[in-house]
Protein backbone atom coordinates (compact mmCIF):
# COMPACT_ATOMS: atom_id res chain seq x y z
CA UNK A 1 0.00 0.00 0.00
CA UNK A 2 1.37 3.43 -0.95
CA UNK A 3 1.42 6.02 1.82
CA UNK A 4 0.37 9.53 0.76
CA UNK A 5 3.50 11.70 0.79
CA UNK A 6 3.17 15.13 2.40
CA UNK A 7 4.43 16.65 -0.84
CA UNK A 8 1.43 15.03 -2.56
CA UNK A 9 -1.16 16.84 -0.45
CA UNK A 10 -2.83 19.62 -2.47
CA UNK A 11 -4.08 22.82 -0.86
CA UNK A 12 -6.21 24.39 -3.56
CA UNK A 13 -8.06 27.69 -3.80
CA UNK A 14 -11.30 28.50 -5.56
CA UNK A 15 -11.00 29.90 -9.07
CA UNK A 16 -12.95 33.18 -9.13
CA UNK A 17 -12.44 35.76 -11.87
CA UNK A 18 -8.96 34.55 -12.71
CA UNK A 19 -7.78 34.56 -9.07
CA UNK A 20 -7.08 31.78 -6.59
CA UNK A 21 -9.25 32.51 -3.56
CA UNK A 22 -8.57 30.91 -0.17
CA UNK A 23 -10.43 30.96 3.14
CA UNK A 24 -9.30 30.33 6.71
CA UNK A 25 -11.73 27.45 7.07
CA UNK A 26 -11.08 24.49 4.77
CA UNK A 27 -12.73 21.25 3.71
CA UNK A 28 -10.56 18.15 3.89
CA UNK A 29 -10.44 15.71 0.99
CA UNK A 30 -9.55 12.15 2.00
CA UNK A 31 -8.48 9.02 0.15
CA UNK A 32 -11.32 6.54 0.71
CA UNK A 33 -9.06 3.50 0.81
CA UNK A 34 -7.00 4.64 3.82
CA UNK A 35 -8.84 7.80 4.96
CA UNK A 36 -5.55 9.71 4.57
CA UNK A 37 -5.68 13.43 3.86
CA UNK A 38 -4.93 14.16 0.20
CA UNK A 39 -5.97 17.80 -0.05
CA UNK A 40 -7.97 20.75 1.15
CA UNK A 41 -10.23 23.27 -0.54
CA UNK A 42 -11.78 26.46 0.85
CA UNK A 43 -14.99 26.30 2.86
CA UNK A 44 -16.46 29.01 0.68
CA UNK A 45 -19.63 30.95 1.49
CA UNK A 46 -22.61 32.39 -0.33
CA UNK A 47 -20.62 35.62 -0.78
CA UNK A 48 -17.97 33.81 -2.81
CA UNK A 49 -20.59 32.27 -5.09
CA UNK A 50 -22.39 35.62 -5.44
CA UNK A 51 -19.12 37.27 -6.48
CA UNK A 52 -18.49 34.59 -9.10
CA UNK A 53 -22.02 34.95 -10.52
CA UNK A 54 -21.64 38.72 -10.69
CA UNK A 55 -18.38 38.37 -12.62
CA UNK A 56 -19.98 35.86 -14.99
CA UNK A 57 -23.07 37.99 -15.57
CA UNK A 58 -21.03 41.10 -16.36
CA UNK A 59 -18.70 39.34 -18.79
CA UNK A 60 -19.79 39.11 -22.41
CA UNK A 61 -17.88 36.37 -24.26
CA UNK A 62 -16.74 37.34 -27.74
CA UNK A 63 -15.07 34.09 -28.81
CA UNK A 64 -15.63 33.14 -32.44
CA UNK A 65 -16.75 29.62 -33.28
CA UNK A 66 -13.22 28.88 -34.44
CA UNK A 67 -11.72 30.14 -31.16
CA UNK A 68 -14.17 28.12 -29.07
CA UNK A 69 -13.41 25.01 -31.09
CA UNK A 70 -9.67 25.51 -30.71
CA UNK A 71 -9.94 25.94 -26.92
CA UNK A 72 -12.03 22.79 -26.61
CA UNK A 73 -9.71 20.83 -28.89
CA UNK A 74 -6.66 21.94 -26.92
CA UNK A 75 -8.34 21.08 -23.60
CA UNK A 76 -8.87 17.53 -24.85
CA UNK A 77 -5.22 17.33 -25.87
CA UNK A 78 -4.06 18.55 -22.46
CA UNK A 79 -6.22 15.96 -20.70
CA UNK A 80 -4.52 13.30 -22.83
CA UNK A 81 -1.07 14.69 -22.07
CA UNK A 82 -1.81 14.73 -18.32
CA UNK A 83 -3.73 11.48 -18.25
CA UNK A 84 -1.57 9.78 -15.62
CA UNK A 85 -1.65 12.71 -13.21
CA UNK A 86 -5.40 13.22 -13.62
CA UNK A 87 -5.99 9.49 -13.12
CA UNK A 88 -3.82 9.53 -10.00
CA UNK A 89 -5.95 12.25 -8.44
CA UNK A 90 -9.21 10.66 -9.54
CA UNK A 91 -8.08 7.58 -7.64
CA UNK A 92 -6.93 9.53 -4.58
CA UNK A 93 -10.09 11.59 -4.08
CA UNK A 94 -12.69 9.09 -5.34
CA UNK A 95 -11.08 5.74 -4.52
CA UNK A 96 -11.87 4.09 -7.86
CA UNK A 97 -9.16 1.85 -9.25
CA UNK A 98 -6.49 3.21 -11.59
CA UNK A 99 -7.97 1.35 -14.59
CA UNK A 100 -11.37 3.01 -14.13
CA UNK A 101 -9.70 6.39 -13.60
CA UNK A 102 -7.84 6.07 -16.92
CA UNK A 103 -11.14 5.22 -18.63
CA UNK A 104 -12.71 8.37 -17.19
CA UNK A 105 -9.97 10.58 -18.68
CA UNK A 106 -10.60 9.05 -22.10
CA UNK A 107 -14.34 9.69 -21.83
CA UNK A 108 -13.67 13.31 -20.94
CA UNK A 109 -11.43 13.70 -23.98
CA UNK A 110 -14.34 12.56 -26.12
CA UNK A 111 -16.54 15.28 -24.64
CA UNK A 112 -14.11 18.01 -25.73
CA UNK A 113 -13.58 16.44 -29.15
CA UNK A 114 -17.33 16.37 -29.83
CA UNK A 115 -17.89 19.86 -28.41
CA UNK A 116 -15.02 21.24 -30.51
CA UNK A 117 -16.62 19.84 -33.66
CA UNK A 118 -20.13 20.93 -32.69
CA UNK A 119 -19.01 24.50 -31.96
CA UNK A 120 -18.26 24.92 -35.67
CA UNK A 121 -21.81 24.08 -36.74
CA UNK A 122 -24.36 26.87 -37.08
CA UNK A 123 -27.66 25.20 -36.23
CA UNK A 124 -29.87 28.11 -37.25
CA UNK A 125 -32.92 27.37 -39.41
CA UNK A 126 -34.60 29.11 -42.36
CA UNK A 127 -38.35 29.12 -43.02
CA UNK A 128 -39.72 30.45 -46.30
CA UNK A 129 -42.96 32.42 -45.78
CA UNK A 130 -44.56 31.77 -49.19
CA UNK A 131 -45.84 28.36 -48.12
CA UNK A 132 -49.53 29.14 -47.63
CA UNK A 133 -52.32 31.09 -49.24
CA UNK A 134 -51.50 33.83 -46.71
CA UNK A 135 -47.89 33.75 -47.83
CA UNK A 136 -45.50 36.68 -48.00
CA UNK A 137 -42.24 37.29 -49.77
CA UNK A 138 -40.19 36.90 -46.55
CA UNK A 139 -37.87 34.45 -44.86
CA UNK A 140 -37.80 33.67 -41.12
CA UNK A 141 -34.44 32.80 -39.55
CA UNK A 142 -33.39 31.45 -36.18
CA UNK A 143 -30.16 31.94 -34.28
CA UNK A 144 -29.07 30.62 -30.91
CA UNK A 145 -27.75 33.03 -28.29
CA UNK A 146 -26.00 32.29 -24.99
CA UNK A 147 -27.74 32.97 -21.69
CA UNK A 148 -26.14 35.13 -19.01
CA UNK A 149 -24.97 32.64 -16.42
CA UNK A 150 -25.16 28.90 -15.81
CA UNK A 151 -24.94 27.36 -12.34
CA UNK A 152 -23.45 23.86 -12.41
CA UNK A 153 -23.64 21.56 -9.38
CA UNK A 154 -21.75 18.32 -9.90
CA UNK A 155 -21.56 14.94 -8.08
CA UNK A 156 -18.70 12.94 -6.62
CA UNK A 157 -18.80 9.88 -8.87
CA UNK A 158 -17.37 11.33 -12.12
CA UNK A 159 -15.27 14.32 -11.00
CA UNK A 160 -13.75 14.85 -14.46
CA UNK A 161 -16.30 13.61 -16.98
CA UNK A 162 -19.41 14.99 -15.31
CA UNK A 163 -17.91 18.47 -14.99
CA UNK A 164 -16.74 18.20 -18.60
CA UNK A 165 -20.29 17.37 -19.72
CA UNK A 166 -21.40 20.70 -18.31
CA UNK A 167 -18.51 23.03 -19.16
CA UNK A 168 -17.71 21.83 -22.70
CA UNK A 169 -21.21 22.61 -24.12
CA UNK A 170 -21.13 25.87 -22.16
CA UNK A 171 -17.89 26.92 -23.88
CA UNK A 172 -19.16 25.74 -27.26
CA UNK A 173 -22.14 28.10 -26.93
CA UNK A 174 -20.15 31.10 -25.55
CA UNK A 175 -21.65 30.91 -22.07
CA UNK A 176 -20.31 31.69 -18.60
CA UNK A 177 -20.54 29.00 -15.92
CA UNK A 178 -20.00 28.88 -12.18
CA UNK A 179 -19.43 25.32 -10.95
CA UNK A 180 -19.67 23.97 -7.43
CA UNK A 181 -18.19 20.47 -7.38
CA UNK A 182 -19.14 18.23 -4.49
CA UNK A 183 -17.02 18.70 -1.36
CA UNK A 184 -16.06 15.01 -1.63
CA UNK A 185 -14.15 15.26 -4.94
CA UNK A 186 -13.34 18.91 -5.74
CA UNK A 187 -9.66 18.61 -6.68
CA UNK A 188 -10.21 17.23 -10.19
CA UNK A 189 -12.65 20.03 -11.10
CA UNK A 190 -10.05 22.61 -10.05
CA UNK A 191 -7.38 20.85 -12.13
CA UNK A 192 -9.78 20.89 -15.09
CA UNK A 193 -10.37 24.64 -14.69
CA UNK A 194 -6.61 25.23 -14.89
CA UNK A 195 -6.39 23.06 -18.00
CA UNK A 196 -9.13 25.13 -19.66
CA UNK A 197 -7.42 28.41 -18.78
CA UNK A 198 -4.17 27.05 -20.22
CA UNK A 199 -6.10 26.07 -23.36
CA UNK A 200 -7.09 29.73 -23.78
CA UNK A 201 -10.44 30.02 -22.02
CA UNK A 202 -11.08 33.42 -20.42
CA UNK A 203 -11.31 32.70 -16.67
CA UNK A 204 -14.61 34.57 -16.40
CA UNK A 205 -16.22 31.83 -18.51
CA UNK A 206 -15.56 29.05 -15.98
CA UNK A 207 -15.21 29.62 -12.26
CA UNK A 208 -15.01 27.09 -9.43
CA UNK A 209 -16.42 27.71 -5.97
CA UNK A 210 -16.18 25.20 -3.13
CA UNK A 211 -17.95 24.93 0.19
CA UNK A 212 -20.32 22.99 2.38
CA UNK A 213 -23.79 22.65 0.86
CA UNK A 214 -25.37 24.36 3.86
CA UNK A 215 -23.14 27.42 3.38
CA UNK A 216 -23.08 27.81 -0.39
CA UNK A 217 -25.82 25.60 -1.81
CA UNK A 218 -28.71 28.09 -1.74
CA UNK A 219 -26.71 30.71 -3.63
CA UNK A 220 -26.10 28.18 -6.41
CA UNK A 221 -29.89 27.88 -6.81
CA UNK A 222 -31.35 31.34 -6.18
CA UNK A 223 -28.73 33.93 -7.20
CA UNK A 224 -30.39 36.63 -9.31
CA UNK A 225 -27.88 36.28 -12.15
CA UNK A 226 -28.56 32.57 -12.77
CA UNK A 227 -30.50 31.73 -15.94
CA UNK A 228 -29.94 27.97 -15.93
CA UNK A 229 -29.14 25.39 -13.26
CA UNK A 230 -27.62 22.12 -14.39
CA UNK A 231 -27.46 19.55 -11.60
CA UNK A 232 -26.38 15.93 -11.43
CA UNK A 233 -26.85 14.13 -8.14
CA UNK A 234 -29.38 12.64 -5.77
CA UNK A 235 -33.16 12.81 -5.90
CA UNK A 236 -33.74 14.80 -2.67
CA UNK A 237 -31.39 17.62 -3.71
CA UNK A 238 -32.77 17.61 -7.25
CA UNK A 239 -36.30 18.08 -5.94
CA UNK A 240 -35.08 20.79 -3.55
CA UNK A 241 -33.59 22.66 -6.52
CA UNK A 242 -36.86 22.34 -8.43
CA UNK A 243 -38.67 23.80 -5.42
CA UNK A 244 -36.23 26.65 -4.69
CA UNK A 245 -35.18 27.66 -8.19
CA UNK A 246 -38.74 28.16 -9.40
CA UNK A 247 -38.80 29.90 -12.77
CA UNK A 248 -35.12 29.29 -13.60
CA UNK A 249 -34.49 26.72 -16.32
CA UNK A 250 -33.25 23.43 -14.84
CA UNK A 251 -31.60 20.26 -16.07
CA UNK A 252 -31.91 17.70 -13.28
CA UNK A 253 -30.08 14.39 -13.83
CA UNK A 254 -30.83 12.34 -10.74
CA UNK A 255 -30.56 8.72 -9.63
CA UNK A 256 -31.07 5.45 -11.42
CA UNK A 257 -32.03 1.88 -10.64
CA UNK A 258 -31.11 0.34 -13.92
CA UNK A 259 -32.05 -3.23 -14.83
CA UNK A 260 -30.30 -5.69 -17.08
CA UNK A 261 -33.03 -8.00 -18.35
CA UNK A 262 -31.87 -11.47 -19.39
CA UNK A 263 -34.46 -13.19 -21.59
CA UNK A 264 -35.17 -16.90 -21.91
CA UNK A 265 -34.33 -17.23 -25.62
CA UNK A 266 -30.58 -17.24 -25.02
CA UNK A 267 -28.15 -20.08 -25.75
CA UNK A 268 -25.39 -21.00 -23.31
CA UNK A 269 -22.94 -18.86 -25.29
CA UNK A 270 -25.40 -15.95 -25.15
CA UNK A 271 -25.83 -16.39 -21.40
CA UNK A 272 -22.05 -16.20 -21.04
CA UNK A 273 -22.08 -12.92 -22.94
CA UNK A 274 -24.97 -11.61 -20.82
CA UNK A 275 -23.10 -12.53 -17.62
CA UNK A 276 -20.06 -10.56 -18.80
CA UNK A 277 -22.25 -7.51 -19.42
CA UNK A 278 -23.95 -7.99 -16.03
CA UNK A 279 -20.79 -8.12 -13.94
CA UNK A 280 -19.01 -5.31 -15.80
CA UNK A 281 -22.10 -3.12 -15.65
CA UNK A 282 -22.59 -3.66 -11.91
CA UNK A 283 -18.97 -3.07 -10.88
CA UNK A 284 -17.60 -0.40 -13.26
CA UNK A 285 -16.54 2.77 -11.41
CA UNK A 286 -17.12 0.72 -8.21
CA UNK A 287 -20.81 0.60 -9.10
CA UNK A 288 -20.96 4.36 -8.59
CA UNK A 289 -22.76 5.29 -11.77
CA UNK A 290 -26.35 6.41 -12.00
CA UNK A 291 -26.48 4.07 -15.01
CA UNK A 292 -24.77 1.10 -13.33
CA UNK A 293 -26.66 -2.21 -13.35
CA UNK A 294 -28.49 -2.14 -10.02
CA UNK A 295 -30.58 -5.28 -10.57
CA UNK A 296 -30.36 -8.24 -12.94
CA UNK A 297 -33.80 -9.51 -13.93
CA UNK A 298 -33.29 -13.00 -15.30
CA UNK A 299 -36.18 -15.13 -16.53
CA UNK A 300 -36.76 -18.29 -14.49
CA UNK A 301 -36.14 -20.88 -17.19
CA UNK A 302 -32.55 -19.72 -17.81
CA UNK A 303 -31.66 -18.59 -14.27
CA UNK A 304 -30.05 -21.86 -13.16
CA UNK A 305 -27.62 -21.72 -16.09
CA UNK A 306 -27.05 -17.96 -15.87
CA UNK A 307 -26.34 -17.46 -12.16
CA UNK A 308 -23.19 -19.68 -12.00
CA UNK A 309 -21.71 -17.71 -14.91
CA UNK A 310 -22.22 -14.44 -13.03
CA UNK A 311 -20.70 -15.94 -9.89
CA UNK A 312 -17.67 -17.22 -11.79
CA UNK A 313 -16.97 -13.81 -13.34
CA UNK A 314 -17.49 -11.93 -10.08
CA UNK A 315 -15.00 -14.17 -8.28
CA UNK A 316 -12.34 -13.34 -10.87
CA UNK A 317 -12.46 -9.58 -10.18
CA UNK A 318 -9.31 -8.41 -8.46
CA UNK A 319 -10.34 -5.89 -5.82
CA UNK A 320 -8.13 -4.00 -3.39
CA UNK A 321 -5.58 -1.17 -3.44
CA UNK A 322 -6.99 1.36 -5.96
CA UNK A 323 -3.50 2.63 -6.83
CA UNK A 324 -2.26 -0.80 -7.90
CA UNK A 325 -2.50 -0.88 -11.73
CA UNK A 326 -3.59 -4.54 -11.57
CA UNK A 327 -6.61 -3.78 -9.37
CA UNK A 328 -9.94 -4.08 -11.21
CA UNK A 329 -12.23 -2.76 -8.46
CA UNK A 330 -11.42 -0.05 -5.93
CA UNK A 331 -13.46 1.63 -3.19
CA UNK A 332 -16.77 3.35 -2.91
CA UNK A 333 -16.72 6.97 -1.78
CA UNK A 334 -16.52 6.32 1.99
CA UNK A 335 -16.93 3.61 4.62
CA UNK A 336 -20.43 4.71 5.68
CA UNK A 337 -21.70 4.20 2.13
CA UNK A 338 -20.07 0.77 1.93
CA UNK A 339 -21.68 -0.22 5.24
CA UNK A 340 -25.12 0.99 4.09
CA UNK A 341 -24.95 -1.09 0.91
CA UNK A 342 -23.68 -4.14 2.77
CA UNK A 343 -26.55 -3.80 5.27
CA UNK A 344 -29.04 -3.76 2.39
CA UNK A 345 -27.56 -7.08 1.25
CA UNK A 346 -28.02 -8.52 4.74
CA UNK A 347 -31.60 -7.24 4.82
CA UNK A 348 -32.29 -8.90 1.45
CA UNK A 349 -30.90 -12.14 2.91
CA UNK A 350 -33.36 -11.91 5.80
CA UNK A 351 -36.12 -11.59 3.20
CA UNK A 352 -35.06 -14.85 1.54
CA UNK A 353 -32.20 -13.91 -0.78
CA UNK A 354 -29.07 -16.08 -0.93
CA UNK A 355 -25.62 -14.49 -0.71
CA UNK A 356 -23.42 -16.48 -3.09
CA UNK A 357 -20.22 -14.45 -2.81
CA UNK A 358 -19.26 -11.89 -0.20
CA UNK A 359 -15.58 -11.41 0.61
CA UNK A 360 -14.99 -9.28 3.68
CA UNK A 361 -15.66 -5.55 3.47
CA UNK A 362 -12.75 -3.37 4.64
CA UNK A 363 -13.87 0.17 5.36
CA UNK A 364 -14.80 1.77 2.02
CA UNK A 365 -13.53 -1.27 0.10
CA UNK A 366 -16.71 -3.12 -0.81
CA UNK A 367 -16.07 -6.30 -2.80
CA UNK A 368 -18.33 -7.51 -5.63
CA UNK A 369 -21.17 -9.16 -3.68
CA UNK A 370 -23.36 -11.63 -5.61
CA UNK A 371 -26.88 -12.08 -4.21
CA UNK A 372 -29.40 -14.47 -5.80
CA UNK A 373 -33.17 -14.84 -5.28
CA UNK A 374 -33.54 -11.16 -4.36
CA UNK A 375 -37.17 -10.10 -4.04
CA UNK A 376 -38.03 -7.49 -6.64
CA UNK A 377 -39.46 -5.23 -3.93
CA UNK A 378 -36.40 -5.50 -1.65
CA UNK A 379 -34.78 -2.22 -0.60
CA UNK A 380 -31.56 -3.50 -2.16
CA UNK A 381 -33.09 -3.17 -5.63
CA UNK A 382 -35.82 -0.58 -5.06
CA UNK A 383 -33.41 2.07 -3.82
CA UNK A 384 -30.29 3.20 -5.68
CA UNK A 385 -27.58 0.97 -4.21
CA UNK A 386 -24.51 2.90 -5.36
CA UNK A 387 -21.86 0.21 -5.07
CA UNK A 388 -20.56 -3.01 -6.69
CA UNK A 389 -23.38 -5.26 -5.49
CA UNK A 390 -24.65 -7.79 -8.08
CA UNK A 391 -28.29 -8.55 -7.17
CA UNK A 392 -30.11 -11.22 -9.18
CA UNK A 393 -33.90 -11.12 -9.29
CA UNK A 394 -35.55 -14.19 -10.81
CA UNK A 395 -38.59 -13.10 -12.84
CA UNK A 396 -41.32 -15.03 -14.69
CA UNK A 397 -41.08 -16.20 -18.29
CA UNK A 398 -43.59 -13.51 -19.16
CA UNK A 399 -42.26 -10.36 -20.78
CA UNK A 400 -45.24 -8.23 -19.78
CA UNK A 401 -44.71 -9.16 -16.12
CA UNK A 402 -40.97 -8.51 -16.41
CA UNK A 403 -41.71 -5.03 -17.75
CA UNK A 404 -44.13 -4.43 -14.90
CA UNK A 405 -41.49 -5.44 -12.35
CA UNK A 406 -38.83 -3.36 -14.10
CA UNK A 407 -41.11 -0.31 -14.15
CA UNK A 408 -42.14 -0.70 -10.48
CA UNK A 409 -39.37 1.46 -9.00
CA UNK A 410 -39.55 5.26 -8.75
CA UNK A 411 -36.65 5.56 -11.20
CA UNK A 412 -36.57 5.68 -15.00
CA UNK A 413 -33.04 6.26 -16.26
CA UNK A 414 -31.52 3.45 -18.34
CA UNK A 415 -31.92 -0.25 -19.05
CA UNK A 416 -30.30 -3.13 -20.89
CA UNK A 417 -31.98 -6.14 -22.47
CA UNK A 418 -30.36 -9.37 -23.67
CA UNK A 419 -32.52 -11.09 -26.25
CA UNK A 420 -32.04 -12.36 -29.81
CA UNK A 421 -35.69 -11.89 -30.73
CA UNK A 422 -36.17 -8.60 -32.56
CA UNK A 423 -39.87 -8.43 -31.74
CA UNK A 424 -39.15 -8.88 -28.03
CA UNK A 425 -36.40 -6.27 -28.20
CA UNK A 426 -38.78 -3.76 -29.76
CA UNK A 427 -41.45 -4.59 -27.17
CA UNK A 428 -38.99 -3.84 -24.37
CA UNK A 429 -37.84 -0.61 -26.04
CA UNK A 430 -41.47 0.47 -26.22
CA UNK A 431 -42.54 -0.90 -22.85
CA UNK A 432 -39.80 0.16 -20.40
CA UNK A 433 -40.36 3.53 -18.69
CA UNK A 434 -36.79 4.79 -19.09
CA UNK A 435 -34.76 7.37 -20.94
CA UNK A 436 -32.48 4.75 -22.54
CA UNK A 437 -32.91 1.10 -23.55
CA UNK A 438 -29.82 -0.71 -24.88
CA UNK A 439 -30.12 -4.13 -26.50
CA UNK A 440 -27.15 -6.41 -25.78
CA UNK A 441 -25.27 -3.71 -23.89
CA UNK A 442 -24.94 -2.19 -20.44
CA UNK A 443 -27.73 0.27 -19.51
CA UNK A 444 -25.20 3.08 -19.33
CA UNK A 445 -23.70 2.66 -22.79
CA UNK A 446 -23.63 5.83 -24.85
CA UNK A 447 -21.26 8.12 -26.66
CA UNK A 448 -20.63 11.51 -25.09
CA UNK A 449 -22.57 13.23 -27.88
CA UNK A 450 -25.78 11.16 -27.81
CA UNK A 451 -28.81 12.30 -25.76
CA UNK A 452 -28.84 11.07 -22.17
CA UNK A 453 -31.29 11.55 -19.31
CA UNK A 454 -34.16 10.01 -17.43
CA UNK A 455 -37.79 10.33 -16.43
CA UNK A 456 -39.73 9.86 -13.16
CA UNK A 457 -37.36 10.28 -10.18
CA UNK A 458 -34.35 9.94 -12.50
CA UNK A 459 -34.75 13.48 -13.81
CA UNK A 460 -36.96 16.02 -15.48
CA UNK A 461 -36.41 14.52 -18.96
CA UNK A 462 -33.96 17.25 -19.98
CA UNK A 463 -31.22 15.46 -21.89
CA UNK A 464 -27.49 15.75 -21.46
CA UNK A 465 -24.93 14.83 -24.10
CA UNK A 466 -23.03 17.53 -25.97
CA UNK A 467 -25.65 18.35 -28.63
CA UNK A 468 -28.65 18.42 -26.28
CA UNK A 469 -26.78 20.44 -23.65
CA UNK A 470 -25.75 23.03 -26.25
CA UNK A 471 -29.41 23.46 -27.20
CA UNK A 472 -30.42 23.72 -23.55
CA UNK A 473 -27.74 26.33 -22.81
CA UNK A 474 -29.00 28.72 -25.49
CA UNK A 475 -32.04 30.84 -26.27
CA UNK A 476 -33.51 30.70 -29.77
CA UNK A 477 -34.02 34.10 -31.38
CA UNK A 478 -36.27 34.34 -34.41
CA UNK A 479 -35.98 37.17 -36.96
CA UNK A 480 -37.32 37.75 -40.46
CA UNK A 481 -36.40 39.71 -43.54
CA UNK A 482 -38.18 40.73 -46.73
CA UNK A 483 -37.25 38.26 -49.46
CA UNK A 484 -38.72 39.25 -52.81
CA UNK A 485 -38.37 36.61 -55.49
Amino acid sequence: MNKIAKTDIRHEGMRIGGEKVFTDAVIEVRYPYTDELVGTVPAGTAEHAARAFEIAANYKPKLTRYERSQILHRAGELIGERRDDLAKWLTLELGICHQHAIYETKRAQDVYQFAAAQALIDDGEIFSCDLTHNGKARKIYTKREPVRTISAITPFNHPLNMVSHKIAPSIATNNCMVCKPTERTPLTAIALADILYEAGLPPEMFQIVTGWPGDIGDEMMVNEHIDIITFTGGVPVGKLIAEKAGYKRQALELGGNDPLIVCNDLSEADLEKAATIAVAGATGNSGQRCTAIKRILVQESVAEKFVPLVLEKAKKIRFGDPQDPATELGCVIHADAAELFENRVFQAEKEGAKILYHPERQGALLPPIVVDHVRHDSELVMEETFGPVIPIVRVPDDDAEVMRISNSTPFGLSSGVCTNDLNRAIAYINGLDVGTCNIWEQPGYRIEMSPFGGIKDSGNAVKEGVIEAMKFFTNVKTYSLPWPE
